[in-house]
């Protein structure tokens, strides 16, 4: 008598994450990975990092082989762009630092670094651990994948300000659900663009064309990219929370986002003028769920995320309005922020002596 195992689907659910890190890995292939720039950055399943390459209009998935799993321990590491430009044979004032991401098995920081100023500028990627050592994550002989996006504006096209667009082709990435959410702009008439690629990656569509109505501008905006963003759930359906420069928080339904479609979205708050969104993360703490989100120029701003469908969307000229904030006077020059655990979050911070300081801080 043959005995045949039945999985409930329980068990089913709990297999699933193994799975579909196990299908990531095997979609990554050796070789060298060509970035022509490294900019947004995401993990996605087993350790995978997502690199946003806005001028090769490109998301890149690397395998980082950082999957020995830790928790606590802080970081306290000053100084962090003089070691990163140490450690690369450059000067401070010779590198730039674009973003950073916790690697969520690990524990270690990764960092995406341009060696070098302008058009010329090399790419880096930097992985600083939690002793405090660093090093440089080879890209010459590394299990990689990678998928185009079809339709990112021309290395040439400037907008109105005289700016490139094409830097701004990816401005944020996220993996949510087996898929990789692209926000930036395309070439399309209605530049602002969300993008849900499946992961692993086969091709990237066209996108969704997104429009806001502007609060604190008075106007429709269909070319302005998101900045940041995060996914939430809101009554059980999934959304996208992006904030957008000068500071509008504005609500997208994932179910919406499909290709070659135009969507509007809902605006819940107007967070002040001037100022541009840098990082945002989402916290659950004594049972309430949370916003934390660093700015240019308005410092830190925590919200209530409980009730956002509540906030009616706007839609004439208006002030600071909708979801309320607090700012958070203790965190000053945040330039980076991401989840570190379920306690705190982890800050890249300009110090009064003008150093970018990498530490761990107690979720607010």
């Amino acid at each position: 008598m043959r005995f045949v195992a039945r999985l409930t689907l329980p068990a089913l659910l709990a297999m699933l994450p193994a799975i579909l890190a196990g299908g990531a890995l095997d979609s990554l292939k050796s070789g060298k990975a060509n970035l022509q720039s490294a900019g947004a950055l995401a993990f996605g399943p087993d350790a995978i990092l997502l690199v946003g390459d806005s001028m090769g209009a490109t998301i890149w998935a690397i395998d980082t082989g950082d999957r020995k799993a830790a928790s606590g321990g802080n970081f306290e590491l000053a100084g962090l762009d003089a070691k990163v430009a140490a450690m690369l044979g450059s000067s401070r004032d010779q590198i730039a630092i674009h973003d950073m991401a916790v690697n969520p098995v690990s524990k270690n920081v990764y960092v995406s670094v341009s060696r070098g100023l302008g058009p010329a500028a090399t790419p880096v990627l930097v992985r600083v651990k939690r002793d405090g050592g660093m090093d440089e994550l080879s890209l010459d002989s590394v299990r990689h994948a990678s998928v185009s996006l079809p339709n990112a504006p021309g290395p040439d096209e400037k907008d109105r300000r005289g700016q490139s667009k094409r830097l701004e082709a990816i401005t944020d990435v996220k993996y949510v659900d087996g898929r990789v959410i692209v926000a930036g702009l395309s070439n399309e008439e209605f530049a602002s663009n969300l993008r849900a690629i499946p992961f692993p990656f086969s091709k990237a569509d066209q996108g969704t064309s997104v429009e806001i109505f502007h609060g604190a501008h008075g106007r429709f905006e269909t070319n302005s990219p998101v900045r940041t963003f995060v996914p939430y759930e809101i009554q059980r359906e999934s959304y996208i929370l992006a904030a957008y420069t000068c500071t509008p928080l504005v609500k997208f339904p994932v179910a919406q986002l499909k290709p070659g479609v135009k969507v509007m979205g809902e605006t819940i708050a107007e967070l002040g003028n001037r100022n541009r969104p840098l990082d945002m993360i989402v916290y659950k703490k004594s049972g309430t769920d949370y916003i934390l989100m660093n700015n240019s120029s308005r410092g830190v701003m925590k919200m209530k995320a409980d009730g956002l469908d509540k906030f009616p969307p706007i839609k004439q000229q208006t002030d600071i309005t909708g979801v309320p904030y607090q700012t958070i006077e203790s965190l000053k020059g945040v330039e980076q922020l991401d989840a570190y655990d379920n306690e705190r979050a982890i800050i890249l911070a300009r110090s009064d002596a003008g150093s970018l300081d990498l530490r761990t801080i107690a979720l607010p």
